[in-house]
């Protein structure tokens, strides 16, 4: 007998999701549209908007959990909603910057080095894994499985804002090596 619950519908798509969005971006961040014989200008300008996404995303997700602290279910749903649209935004943004640009290298020494790399470590770690954590939070709210939405969205919350913060500290700690 199988039990056709909106979770279990969506699984194999969330697995699949978690999946192949790190393994697309890891390929597309090798990929650069110049090797392609595309003649596209850097986009350059886009670091500081995909850091100040990351940076919106972060009060949004403060604004969710205190909408749905004081029982405002609706905007806590639609400031989730946004959230997720800005970290797809993001990834849209970052993917296409480092198809058009070079890396850029970390010149800061010393301690800050060791610092900029952790934080830059378990940044890249923490987005892969919040994947899968978001979409399931989210389809168990879209499921009204209210008791095992709170349980998991305990987790996803402080990973996910984790994630949104330290984007902007990296951008923050890299951007005066960025060449213009």
């Amino acid at each position: 007998m199988e039990d056709n619950t909106l979770e279990e519908k969506y699984n194999k798509f969330i697995i699949a999701v978690s999946i192949v969005i790190p393994v697309v971006v890891a390929i597309l961040f090798g990929v650069k549209l110049k090797d392609f014989g595309f003649n596209v200008e850097p986009l350059s300008f886009l670091p500081p908007i995909y850091a100040t996404t990351n940076g919106i995303t972060a009060v949004v997700l403060i604004l969710a959990v205190m909408a749905i602290k004081k029982g405002n279910q609706k905007l806590h749903e639609r400031l989730m909603t946004f959230a997720i649209a800005l970290s797809v935004a993001f990834l849209v943004m970052y993917v296409a910057y480092h198809m058009t640009s070079d890396s850029t290298k970390y010149g800061g020494e010393g301690v800050l080095r060791y610092v900029y790399f952790f934080i830059l470590v378990t940044h890249i770690l923490l987005s892969i894994a919040i994947i899968p954590l978001v979409l399931i939070t989210y389809v168990r709210a879209l499921a009204k499985r209210f008791d095992r939405h709170r349980k998991i969205a305990k987790i996803t919350f402080p990973l996910w804002l984790y994630v949104a913060v330290t984007g902007v500290v990296v951008y923050l700690m890299i951007s005066p090596y960025y060449v213009h």
